[in-house]
């Protein structure tokens, strides 16, 4: 397992999750100030080039740099702002989700158990 390269596609996956946020809190912050605009960035980020927030960017650059200037901007205030719980909200809420996940597989296992009559050990006969 290349932990480096793992740690590279997280990266690239949560920066272009960042940059779906930021478009979203600048198309919310258009709709009060600025709406043809607002449904402007709407259909523009409609398309699904958003996936990639990187060649998204370069894209929204081509046709309105203030906007793009202004999503980077937000987006880099998210990053700040969310790499400070991060780490330990990824760890616990992994090890929490995985913890759940193995309970109720046992529990269904354990259910299935005790269903089969040729399993419960008063009903069997010597």
């Amino acid at each position: 397992m290349d932990i480096k390269k793992v740690a590279k596609d997280t990266a690239k996956v949560l920066t272009s999750y960042l940059t779906y946020q930021a478009v979203r809190t600048v198309t919310n912050q258009l709709r009060e100030t600025n709406p043809p605009l607002a449904i402007w960035l709407s259909g523009f980020s409609s398309t699904g080039k958003i996936q990639d927030g990187e060649a998204y960017l370069q894209e929204l650059l081509q046709e309105n740099k203030e906007l793009a200037f202004r999503v980077m901007t937000v987006r880099e205030h998210l990053a700040e702002e969310v790499a400070e719980y991060l780490p330990e909200m990824l760890r616990s809420g992994i090890q929490k989700d995985n913890m759940e996940h193995r309970r109720r597989y046992l529990e269904k296992i354990t259910q299935l158990e005790i269903a089969d009559p040729s399993l419960d050990p008063e009903k069997q006969t010597d």
